[in-house]
């Protein structure tokens, strides 16, 4: 997106003082960049605005960027019938978590897989991942999103064309990969453009304006003992501790709302990520915590009995 210091040059702008690897303290509001537009009318720069929104792509960082996009749709912002009770009034079409669109997910395993890697570096036979002398590549792909695990199978069926299955139907895909992460799709002939960005053990895809983020567990080591699936609670970004319901010895059930924290003057609830019983709680009301701190602690479960050999 182009970048301009004047709206005279550009209808777009974006101002941000963050580089990539800076660190965002929970001092202050965790603000990264602001967009900005202008238009004739109301109704253009709110176009405007949603169009940028929708091409901005940003990987390993919980933002606001869903929420905004939705903002821009929501009718009564766009009349300008705006209070302080918008947001609590029209809460669930605003920040109400979506499944992801069954392309956005097969593309993930492909990506998580490595069927992506392809470029001019590679040794020849490496280009050709996924092929097979006698018979299709199969390979399994685990994905996890907001505590919920997807296995799905990808069958190679030649350079850029691959079988994914797992989710509610059997996905035919002729990939093609471009610049900067940009990936072509075409199933059923329809085509339909994306973006990926893998790091580490994640992969975010970027679809129809959406970014969907997936984690990648270690299939190895069972339930991560550091993440929102398993023992604890982590804060998903820099902020401020405003309530905390949970305490030790308390026994909760997957889903209960335990701790509460607000960054950029929006709360963000967090749950119990399993049924248990709460081992310590590690923050109070009033605490600034960073982005990845350990909140909230429960007992470890005893490992199930095998029984006699």
């Amino acid at each position: 997106m182009p970048v301009a210091s004047e709206f005279e040059t550009a209808p777009v702008r974006v101002d941000s003082g963050v580089a990539e690897g800076d660190r965002i303290t929970p001092y202050y509001d965790p603000m990264i960049a602001k967009l900005i537009v202008h238009g004739t009318s109301r109704a253009a720069a709110l176009a405007r605005l949603s169009s940028a929104l929708a091409d901005t792509r940003i990987a390993g960082l919980t933002t606001n960027l869903a929420f905004l996009g939705a903002l821009t749709r929501n009718e009564s912002f766009a009349r300008g019938d705006v209070d302080t009770g918008l947001i609590a009034r029209d809460l669930a079409s605003l920040a109400g978590e979506t499944a992801p669109p069954e392309d956005a997910v097969a593309l993930a395993a492909i990506a998580a897989l490595g069927l992506l890697e392809t470029g001019g570096d590679l040794e020849p036979f490496e280009r050709l991942r996924g092929w097979r002398l006698w018979s299709d590549a199969r390979q399994y792909a685990l994905l996890e999103q907001h505590g919920e695990r997807l296995e799905r199978r990808v069958v190679a069926h030649g350079p850029g064309r691959y079988l994914v299955e797992g989710g509610s139907e059997p996905r035919e895909l002729a990939v093609a990969r471009g610049p900067e992460g940009s990936v072509r799709i075409v199933r059923g002939g329809h085509t339909a453009r994306a973006h990926v960005a893998v790091a580490g053990d994640a992969v975010t895809v970027f679809m129809e304006g959406a970014a969907h983020a997936f984690i990648l567990p270690d299939q190895l080591a069972g339930e991560a003992e550091d993440g929102q699936g398993g023992d604890t609670l982590i804060s998903p970004m820099p902020g401020l501790v405003k309530v905390v319901t949970a305490r030790a010895g308390d026994t909760v059930s997957r889903g209960d709302p335990l701790l509460v924290v607000e960054a950029m003057k929006m709360e963000h609830t967090l749950a119990a990520p399993r049924d248990g019983t709460v081992a310590e709680v590690l923050v109070g009301v009033g605490d600034q915590v960073e982005d990845g701190a350990l909140l909230l602690r429960l007992e470890r479960e005893a490992p199930a009995s095998t029984g006699p050999a």
